[in-house]
Formats: C-alpha cells, sequence, structure tokens
C-alpha cells in the first residue's frame, strides 16, 4: 500500500519527537556514566558533555572499598528477596479469598480495599503505628509493613475470576481442599500474572528508599537507596569515605555510586520488560 504525503510527513515527524523524546530521557544516565569516569576537574568546570573527559576509575575504585555500599546492598538484596516473597503470599491468598462469591461479606471486603485506593492514613499516623507496635529500626517494619499493594490484590484478583469455576469443582469432587486446589490448580494457570505482579514488587521493593529512611536508624539495615540518597540528596559521605584519599575523587564518587546502584535493575529489566507490558492487560479482558 503507497502512503500518501501526509502520512509520510506524520511518520516523519513522529520519528524526530520520538528519537527527541528518547535522547532526552536516556540523556540523564549517560550523564552520570561520562561523569563518573572522568576526572573531578572535567565535572566540576563543565566539560563533560556529551563524552567523558580525563578517563579515570578512582571513583569506582573508591566505591568498591567503602564496606557500606555492601552492607547496603545485601540489605537491598535482602528487602528485595524477602519482601517479594512476604508480598508474594498475602497477596495471592487475599486475591483468592476476594474472588470467590461465596465469601461472606465479598463486597463489604472489595469496597473498603478500594477504598485505600483513594485515602491512606498518610506519614505521620502510620509512623506512629510502627512506634506504638515497637518496629521501629527493623527489618520486619520494611518486610511486612509493606507487603500489600492495593493495585497488586485487585489486579490478581480479577485474574483468579477469570479461571473457570468448573476446574476447581472437578478438584473438589476428587477430594481436594481450599489449599490444594489454590496450589494445584489456580496457581498453575496464573504464572503469567503471577510473574508481573512478582516483578511490581521487586522493582518497587529494590527502588523503595522513603520509608527505609524514616523507619531505619541502624547503618547495618540500611538498603543501598537510602545511602545513595545521604550521598546525593544531603551530601553526607560515611566516615570511611571521608578518611579515605580515594574520596579526593570529589563529587565522581556520587555518580559512581549511582551506577552501581542502578545497574542490576537495568541490566535485568530488557529481559523482564514483556511482563510489565503484559501486565497492563491482566484482568482487563474477560475469558
Amino acid at each position: 500500500m503507497t502512503e500518501s504525503r501526509g502520512e509520510k510527513i506524520f511518520y516523519a515527524v513522529n520519528y524526530v519527537v520520538l528519537s527527541i523524546c528518547a535522547l532526552a530521557a536516556l540523556y540523564p544516565f549517560l550523564y552520570v556514566l561520562f561523569a563518573s569516569i572522568s576526572s573531578p576537574e572535567a565535572v566540576v568546570t563543565g566539560e563533560v558533555v556529551f563524552l567523558p573527559q580525563d578517563l579515570t576509575w578512582d571513583a569506582y575504585a573508591a566505591v568498591f572499598k567503602e564496606q557500606a555500599i555492601w552492607t547496603g546492598y545485601a540489605n537491598t538484596v535482602y528487602y528485595t528477596v524477602i519482601g517479594t516473597l512476604a508480598s508474594m503470599a498475602f497477596t495471592i491468598c487475599g486475591a483468592y479469598a476476594l474472588s470467590k462469591r461465596r465469601l461472606l461479606g465479598r463486597k463489604l471486603f472489595n469496597m473498603l480495599i478500594a477504598f485505600t485506593l483513594i485515602f491512606q492514613a498518610g506519614m505521620i499516623p502510620t509512623y506512629l503505628n510502627f512506634r506504638s507496635m515497637d518496629m521501629l529500626d527493623t527489618r520486619l517494619a520494611i518486610v511486612l509493613g509493606f507487603a500489600i499493594t492495593t493495585f497488586n490484590v485487585i489486579i490478581l484478583r480479577t485474574f483468579f475470576q477469570e479461571i473457570p469455576e468448573e476446574m476447581e469443582e472437578a478438584a473438589r469432587m476428587d477430594g481436594a481442599g481450599e489449599a490444594s486446589v489454590l496450589w494445584r490448580i489456580v496457581l498453575p494457570l496464573s504464572r503469567a500474572a503471577l510473574a508481573t505482579i512478582a516483578l511490581f514488587y521487586a522493582v518497587a521493593r529494590w527502588n523503595g528508599y522513603l520509608w527505609a529512611m524514616i523507619l531505619l536508624k541502624d547503618p547495618d539495615k540500611i538498603p543501598l537507596q537510602v545511602l545513595l540518597n545521604r550521598l546525593v540528596v544531603q551530601m553526607k559521605p560515611t566516615d570511611t569515605m571521608l578518611a579515605d584519599s580515594a574520596f579526593t575523587v570529589g563529587e565522581t564518587i556520587v555518580y559512581a555510586t549511582i551506577i552501581v546502584a542502578v545497574v542490576p535493575i537495568v541490566a535485568v529489566y530488557p529481559f523482564i520488560q514483556k511482563y510489565f507490558v503484559k501486565g497492563v492487560m491482566i484482568g482487563s479482558l474477560k475469558g
């Protein structure tokens, strides 16, 4: 099919606009990367624009020698893995129960859960709640305190509702209980949905820093993102960095720390992007 002149102009303008948007989104990441491998003098004087200047790896050497970085990495991995498992366990149980029409008070429970999408307790009441439960400065507060996201529960509940009830009834006729139906019938049929929800939780856990910064005071418990916030926003280097001559690399160490923090999720994202796209459509169509 031959394209008209107007269509050619339209596509050309689209390509130009989208290319500019892509470059605008990509440039900050490239700048941080170039600055992290440039000399501090070149960064401070503004010589680093599109390419690194005076190539050096001193900033990364300083970062990898800093114990706080590795401690933060370990904590981030712990909160991501354990937190995601806890989130999936609670979300699956809640979504499965809410997907059953025979659940007493189902409409009320669904309404109360959906209500939290619009109205939340707020930061101060939430903090006071953690304090009253003696959960301040504990890993349990991060793992269980934010285990469930209402949006994910609703998505998974809708997906569970699309599974034919005849399959569950056949399993019950064979003597299967609710736990057996969930484990042997529902979950195997929901692998795509479970993968998507798990990735939503994992990415949120990896990037989360606000409540960890508020609730955790022990340096041995804070995740990497809190440490990064102190370096980038509050400009508070650790005592080891201040004592180490390698910290003389200046603000380039901040850029190097940013790269070290984002590389894992950036490396994994191309392989999991399809699940994020699929997550937009999960539960939107009735089978």
